[in-house]
C-alpha cells in the first residue's frame, strides 16, 4: 500500500466512522473519485474520458453539514501537485470552494473540525 492511499483511507475511515453512518444526523459524505481508472487501456481512458474523467480531479470529495464542499488531495510529506492537478486546484477554488492538499490524518481532522 503507497502511502497516499494509506493516508486517504485513514481519512475516509475516521471521517465515516464519525459523520456518515446511518445514525448520524445529518448523515454526512465522503467519497472517492476514480481518476486513475482506465489508464492501462486505451479503449476504457477513451470511454472514461467521454463521461468525465478529468485529469487532476481532487482524490476525494467532502460534504460537510455547514453546506461546504471540500475537495481533497492526497499526498505524501514530500509529495508535490502535477501540473494538472495544480489547474484544478485553481478552477475548484475560482469556484469559490476549499480545495486542500492533506498529508496526515491529523491534518485532515483539523480541518474538518
Amino acid at each position: 500500500m503507497n502511502n497516499e492511499f494509506k493516508i486517504q483511507a485513514d481519512c475516509y475511515k475516521w471521517y465515516n466512522n464519525n459523520f456518515c453512518l446511518k445514525f448520524h444526523k445529518p448523515r454526512c459524505i465522503m467519497f472517492s473519485v476514480p481518476n486513475e481508472l482506465g489508464r492501462s487501456n486505451v479503449i476504457a481512458t477513451m470511454q472514461s474520458k467521454s463521461i468525465g474523467l478529468t485529469s487532476g480531479v481532487s482524490d476525494t470529495i467532502v460534504i460537510l453539514p455547514s453546506k461546504e464542499i471540500l475537495f481533497v488531495e492526497f499526498k505524501t510529506p514530500k509529495g508535490v501537485q502535477s501540473k494538472k492537478q495544480k489547474e484544478f486546484q485553481k478552477r475548484v477554488e475560482d469556484l469559490g470552494f476549499k480545495y486542500h492538499i492533506v498529508r496526515s490524518l491529523e491534518q485532515f481532522k483539523k480541518i474538518i473540525l
